[in-house]
Order: C-alpha cells, then structure tokens, then sequence
C-alpha cells in the first residue's frame, strides 16, 4: 500500500484552525456568545421563571439544587444576582436559599472565568496600557484572593465585570473561587434573608438584612472612593536586568 501524502504545513486546513483559534477569533466568540446570552436574558426574562416558583415538580434538595445550578447559568448570562438571591428566600427560606444562591454564585463565576481566560485572555492582555487598567490587573495578578475577596465584600462592582476582570489578570482558579464563596456569604445572606422575610417587612430579620444592604453599599462607595487615588498613582515601569558583564572585561 501506498503510504499517504503528508500535508504541507502550509494547507489550507492548518491556516484555518490557527485562524479560527487565534485570539482575535477567540475574543469575537466570547463576545458573540455573551451579545447573545443578554440578548436571550432580555427576551425571555428567566429570572422571572425563577421568582415564580420554578421547578414546580420537585421539591426538597431537588429543587435546590436545580435552582443552584439554573442560578449559576443565569448569573453567567448577566441576569442580576440581587433579583435571584430574593428569588432564592423566597422559594426555600434563609437557610436552603443561601445554600442555592452561593452554590450558584460561584458556578456562574466558574463559567465566566472559564469562558474569558480561555477565550478573551490572550487578546486582551496586550491591551492593558492604561493607568487603571495596569492598576487592577497588576492587583489582581499579585494579590489575587485578598482583591477578589475585597470585591465580594462590598458592592458596587458589578459580578460579571470582577470576573471577567479576573479572567484576563493572572489569578489562579483556587483563589478566585474561594473568595467568591467567601465573599459573596454577607450580602447574598441579606438579600435571601430578606426574600424569606418579605411578607412580614416590619419583622426584626427584615430590617436588619435591609439595613445591612444599605450600609454595605455605603461603605462600598466609601471603600471607592478611598481606593482612587491609588488607581491614579503611575505604574512603575519594571526594573531592567543588569546586562552580563562580558568575557575578559572587554566591551
């Protein structure tokens, strides 16, 4: 038998695949895939199918867990995690709704650090040229648990933007997922908290979850707005190395 011509590393298929996997290509799939995520979240509303009481034909550790898993989904396609924390308390209580909602804040945090690092990171690194940009990226790379965790704590960053931030910085994916969990705990238990207890306002839980949604927003912003003046400060430049001393001290 005839052994098979090998293909020219030249062809038309490999020019192709290194097309089609460039990063160019990859950052226009992710941004095609998330255009048409928000798009569908527009259309359909399916945080709305939540809060209505799906899944209705199960029940118990079932239904947590289909609305943990529905809720990471949901999270990765820009529907906003307060309305699905409320959603969560008002379906199963405080305690099985906090469960479901970190659950299902730390997938859809796994989905979207998943989908920016692998298809978004290497496009958008060499674009990191301004002052903020180096700023929080070079906080992120360095001190990646401790931001991420800063970040969960106080609001005012939007979810999906700190984990798609995190996915082109050089956080590793213990750190990020850990802090989310960790972080994401207070206020997703004062939102679920207050759904459970949303038909009783005036009740001791209710006000107190309220109260504090309210003051960590306001320590958020004051956090903000103590932090830009750091954002601002130049970026050194990095330290060249020494060139080698020649042979024979000749240069």
């Amino acid at each position: 038998m005839l052994a098979p011509v090998p293909r020219p590393p030249g062809s038309l298929a490999v020019r192709c695949s290194r097309a089609l996997l460039s990063p160019r290509s990859r950052l226009s799939a992710l941004a095609l895939l998330l255009l048409t995520a928000a798009s569908l979240v527009v259309l359909y509303e399916p945080q709305r199918l939540l809060a209505s009481g799906w899944p209705p034909q199960t029940s118990g550790a079932g239904a947590v867990l289909l609305f943990g898993l529905a809720y990471g989904v949901c999270t990765a396609a820009f529907v906003p995690r307060p309305v699905l924390n409320l959603a969560a308390g008002a379906l199963f209580g405080s305690a099985f709704g906090l469960t479901a909602a970190v659950a299902g804040t730390v997938l859809g945090a796994g989905i979207s650090f998943t989908l920016g690092r692998f298809l978004g990171q290497d496009a958008l690194r060499p674009l990191l040229r301004g002052r903020w940009l180096t700023a929080a990226d070079g906080q992120l790379s360095r001190h990646g648990f401790r931001s991420m965790l800063a970040i969960r704590l106080f609001p005012g960053v939007p979810f999906a933007a700190a984990n798609y931030c995190a996915a082109v910085s050089r956080m590793g994916y213990v750190p990020f997922l850990l802090a989310t969990a960790l972080g994401s705990v207070p206020n997703t238990a004062a939102y679920v908290v207050a759904g459970a207890q949303a038909g009783t306002p005036g009740s001791p839980a209710f006000l107190f979850s309220a109260g504090f949604i309210v003051l960590s927003g306001l320590g958020g912003a004051i956090v903000a707005w103590r932090k830009r003046h750091g954002l601002r400060a130049p970026v050194p430049a990095p330290e060249r190395e020494p060139e080698p001393e020649p042979v024979g001290g000749v240069r």
